[in-house]
């Protein structure tokens, strides 16, 4: 089967760090040449709790979209996502893009409606693949991100996940974490 090029977005705002590795790890195992976006802290959005972990995954893979959100609601499961009595969002894992599919697939809506609704979302999309265009806009990430009116707070964050910096210094100088109050 051929490979499918994906954009996923994951999140996390319950010891962030350590499900946002389990995810990544398992990850790893599904996708093709794949590369994470900078991390980015934000503020719980339309979800109370505490501040959220969020970036996105490119990869390619030979699952079928079906298959391949199945297997992504597992590795959610096998981080408490769905345990009756958990606090907030240990992990959340959604697809973005799958190819440049565009509808309704068994209650799945692509392309994902977050993705021009949440900075925390797109800006991640426009670090990780500027050039890719939303197949319903035919507009860049990249143009996206610039031409945005989206008002949250979010900054990079460092993380390093196995043995790598996936936030560069330089974001992180330009967009310091801001005085919250």
């Amino acid at each position: 089967m051929p490979l499918t090029p994906v954009l996923l977005g994951l999140g996390s705002n319950i010891e962030r760090e350590s499900h946002l590795h389990a995810g990544l790890d398992a990850l790893a195992e599904l996708l093709v040449d794949m590369r994470c976006s900078p991390v980015f802290e934000s503020l719980a959005v339309g979800y109370k709790g505490e501040n959220f972990y969020n970036l996105v995954v490119a990869g390619n893979t030979d699952l079928p979209l079906t298959e391949l959100d199945r297997r992504l609601k597992f590795i959610e499961a096998d981080n408490g996502r769905y345990a009756p009595d958990r606090k907030g969002l240990p992990l959340d894992i959604d697809v973005l893009l799958y190819d440049a599919l565009v509808g309704d697939f068994n209650g799945l809506l692509l392309p994902r409606a977050e993705i021009l609704r949440n900075a925390f979302v797109l800006w991640p999309l426009a670090l990780l693949a500027p050039a890719v265009r939303h197949p319903v806009l035919g507009l860049s990430f990249d143009r996206l991100w610039r031409e945005s009116r989206i008002e949250q707070s979010l900054w990079p964050v460092s993380f390093r996940w196995r043995g790598v910096e996936l936030t560069a210094p330089a974001l992180l100088q330009a967009h310091p974490r801001p005085a919250l109050g």
